[in-house]
C-alpha cells in the first residue's frame, strides 16, 4: 500500500494532506525521514512516526477509555465536553464510535471503535453481554435490595420485570451490580425502583474484559485480540 494511503487510513487526513505531511518531513519509518508518498509498503505491523509521535498500523481501531465524570458521549454534545475531545486527533478522524452510552456523571470503561458489527455484537440484547458497576447508594444496601434486583424490578414502559444478572454488597452503600441490557439510564431505575437512589455509577468491566486499574481517568488504550475474546465473551 502506498504511504500516503496508509497514513489516510489511520486518520492523518486526505490524500493531499498525508502527501504533505511526507514532502514537508514530518514523517518517518525505522527513524528514517519518508520523502516519498508512494512508497509501497506493507502496512501489517507497520510502524511510523508522525511529528515524533509514534504510532502502529491498525486496520481497525479498538480502544478502551476510562471515562471520567462531566464528559458527554456524544459527537455533538450539548453541556459538557465531548469524550472523544479526550482522543488524539487521528482516531477522531477514523471515526470511531462508542459502544453504548455512559452519562455525562458515570465514570469507567467505555469502548471505542469503527467495527459497526462489534458495536452490535456488545449491544445486543440476544448476546447477553454483562457490563459490571460500582454502584454508589444514598441510603445503606440491604438484603431486600439485592434479592428485588436479582428477582426483578417493575420499569416505566418496560413490559415484563428488569432482572440484574448479579448483585452483591460490597461495603454499607456501596454494590457491584451486574446487567446484561443496556437500557436508558437502567441501573439508575433499577436501584430507584428497587427502592434507593444511585450516588455515584462506575463501570467496572464489560464481558471478562476489566478496567485496568493503571488506565487514569481520561486515559486511553489499545486492545488486543485477548482482550477483544474476553470482550465478546468468546470460549478460551
Amino acid at each position: 500500500m502506498q504511504l500516503d494511503r496508509i497514513l489516510q487510513s489511520q486518520g492523518f487526513g486526505s490524500r493531499k494532506e498525508c502527501r504533505g505531511l511526507v514532502r514537508h518531513g514530518f514523517v518517518r519509518i525505522g527513524g528514517e525521514e519518508m520523502d516519498d508518498p508512494f512508497v509501497e509498503l506493507d502496512p501489517q505491523g507497520l510502524e511510523f512516526e508522525v511529528d515524533g509521535e509514534l504510532w502502529q498500523y491498525r486496520e481497525v481501531a479498538y480502544l478502551m477509555l476510562h471515562k471520567p465524570g462531566g464528559y458527554e458521549v456524544s459527537h455533538k454534545p450539548k453541556h459538557h465536553p465531548s469524550v472523544f475531545s479526550l482522543l488524539p486527533t487521528p482516531l477522531r478522524e477514523r471515526g470511531v464510535q462508542a459502544v453504548g452510552r455512559l452519562d455525562e456523571d458515570t465514570t469507567g470503561m467505555l469502548i471505542l471503535t469503527e467495527d459497526g458489527q462489534l458495536i452490535h455484537q456488545l449491544s445486543s440484547p440476544k448476546r447477553a453481554i454483562p457490563k459490571v458497576y460500582q454502584v454508589t447508594l444514598k441510603h445503606p444496601a440491604t438484603p431486600e435490595l439485592v434479592s428485588a434486583l436479582l428477582a426483578g424490578v417493575e420499569l416505566h414502559d418496560e413490559p415484563a420485570p428488569v432482572v440484574a444478572a448479579g448483585c452483591e454488597i460490597i461495603e454499607e452503600c456501596l454494590l457491584r451490580l451486574t446487567i446484561t441490557g443496556g437500557k436508558y439510564h437502567q441501573v439508575k431505575r433499577m436501584i430507584g425502583a428497587a427502592g434507593n437512589r444511585v450516588e455515584a455509577l462506575h463501570r467496572n468491566a464489560i464481558g471478562r474484559l476489566e478496567l485496568p486499574t493503571d488506565l487514569a481517568p481520561g486515559k486511553w488504550r489499545w486492545l488486543s485480540d485477548t482482550d477483544l475474546a474476553a470482550l465478546r465473551c468468546d470460549e478460551a
